[in-house]
């Protein structure tokens, strides 16, 4: 058994995750032995999955690396003083990073949360316990380029500032003021190069000596730092995606001193972020991850994945009719880098589409999930075949064939191709305003509808509670479906997905809400509505 004390220094000397990996061993002698990870889903009665896709969140993200579970394992049996702990942990992240200081949150949104409040309030405890509310504080202002706006940036919005957009050098070095606290940027190909780039932002930003936080959550971590080499005075990666630290843990790494200022805005301190907490097992387990991360042989890693890919397109492609395609070398992006097979057939000679395939490995079991391919246009202007498309990297040792014998089978046996409903004359016309009651799971409001109906093609306006958007379906008989899509232009992304049937005045159904689940729906023409 180790010190705390004794466990630091001996990570300097040996490696972090040895240390913890071998005394999490021994303490874990003589423990009652865990029911396999499938069991626990199974006896709740949740379906586990095979990760097709990648580090999507909503799925898990990625799966620990078995040190990472030892380091989390044995940190929590003893207690630490948490600023004492991070205040090590960000001086070895330091170490094994390049970056002048680091810290682990509670996921990357919480990073970049923490790192827009420590440019807002410094590590200042009496406008920390304030925040969101920005009233009087001498920064409050994020300047985000239009091409970084995501769903993501509500962690910046969060802490209360005001966003301002801006889409070239010249509006970006107008835009900077003495109430600019931070530049935000969502990492990506559109900043690598051309006069919005990572660079020229952090160049503009420089003299004026305002702070460039790098949102580079599903991005491998590069060392030494690519964003930080190209000014950036910040950088914040999720830990549970190609790291495999715990799920819930985040980096923040760059400028010393506001690193240190956003552990003091974070849990387990008082105010906005006690929500945000991190543990010691998670900070420790992420330490470990990135202990690791420097070790690992990633080209052998990279070896392995492409192998996955090739098994199963070695087994698809003997089915007549289908095609495969591996990629055997990493692209030039940092996100989500990860070897895919592509595999494509025609739906008309399988009878089955990629959509189609997908939904019944998911159904089905062992339960599959992976990615469904479309349409494409070919290079004559046709249409070309459907498919679906496998990313290996998050996958585990002989999931590749299991996923192989699944979609061999399901692309071999005989399918009929369902012809396309052509749909019956409309039962009403349903042009004009409407006033829809949307019942959430806990409240209900009030929408607006402007339809225009062509035949059996809707379009027209949907009224939301704060702001408008395109609205598109059609009506079959008394059947009506339509849908409105908010992209994420201004940081928020919202799909709607009415279905529902005509009685009269009314009409009514359910509401797919997307990743928000669902809810249901009654819509009634105004003059109805004032006649009850």
């Amino acid at each position: 058994m180790f010190s705390r004390r004794q466990l630091f220094h001996l990570a300097g000397l040996f490696g972090f995750s040895g240390v913890l990996k071998a005394r999490a061993s021994a303490s874990a002698a003589g423990a009652p032995i865990a029911p396999a990870d499938a069991d626990v889903y199974k006896a709740i009665g949740v379906r586990p999955l095979i990760n097709c896709r990648g580090t999507f969140t909503i799925i898990g993200g990625s799966v620990e690396l078995p040190e990472v579970r030892a380091a989390k394992s044995a940190a929590n049996q003893q207690y630490v003083q948490l600023d004492e702990l991070m205040d090590a942990v960000g001086k070895r992240l330091a170490e094994l990073t390049g970056a002048e200081w680091g810290m682990v949150s509670a996921g990357c949104a919480a990073a970049m949360s923490h790192a827009t409040a420590a440019c807002v309030a410094g590590g200042n405890p009496d406008l920390h316990v304030r925040i969101p509310n920005l009233d009087g504080f001498a920064k409050d202002e994020v300047i985000v380029p239009t091409h970084s706006r995501n769903v993501y940036d509500a962690a910046i919005r969060a802490v209360g500032v005001r966003i301002v957009e801006v889409d070239t050098p010249e509006a970006l070095e107008s835009a900077i003021g003495p109430r600019t606290a931070m530049i935000y940027i969502f990492a990506g190909p559109a900043n690598d190069s051309g006069p919005m780039s990572t660079e020229a932002i952090c160049n503009i930003a420089k003299p004026h000596g305002v702070p460039v936080l790098v949102d580079a959550a599903a991005e491998i971590l590069t060392i030494p730092n690519v964003h930080l080499q190209r000014g950036a005075t910040l950088v914040a990666y999720s830990g549970g995606k190609y790291i495999r630290g715990p799920q819930s843990a985040g980096l923040l790494l760059g400028r010393k001193d506001l690193v240190q200022a956003a552990w003091i805005h974070s849990a387990p301190h008082h105010g906005y972020a006690r929500s945000m907490k991190v543990g010691r097992e998670e900070i420790v387990g992420m330490l470990v991850a990135v202990e690791n991360w420097v070790a690992r042989d990633h080209a052998a890693e990279w070896k392995a994945w492409v192998a996955r890919c090739q098994h199963i397109a070695d087994r698809v492609s003997k089915i007549a009719g289908v095609s495969c395609a591996v990629q055997q070398e990493p692209d030039e992006g940092l996100s989500n880098r990860s070897p895919r097979v592509t595999i494509r057939w025609d739906a008309a000679a399988l009878g089955i589409t990629g959509q189609e395939v997908a939904d019944v490995l998911y159904d089905t079991e062992p339960r599959i999930t992976l990615n469904a391919l479309g349409r494409p246009r070919d290079a004559q202007g046709g249409t070309g075949d459907t498919g679906v498309s496998i990313v290996s990297s998050m996958m585990q040792p002989g999931d590749e064939q299991i996923v192989a014998k699944r979609l061999s089978d399901v692309l071999s046996a005989k399918h009929t191709t369902r012809p396309e409903d052509t749909p019956g004359a409309p039962g009403a016309d349903v042009s004009g305003a409407w006033e829809v009651e949307i019942r959430y799971t806990a409240s209900s409001t009030i929408h607006k509808l402007h339809l225009h109906q062509s035949g059996n093609r809707l379009d027209g306006v949907h009224e939301g509670n704060f702001f408008s958007r395109d609205v598109f379906g059609t009506i079959d008989g008394d059947a009506v479906s339509f849908a409105s899509i908010v992209t994420e232009r201004h940081g928020d992304a919202l799909t709607y997905r009415f279905k529902g049937k005509m009685a009269g005045d009314a009409m009514s159904g359910s509401l797919d809400l997307g990743e928000y689940r669902g809810a249901m729906w009654t819509a009634r023409r105004p003059s109805a509505i004032r006649s009850r």
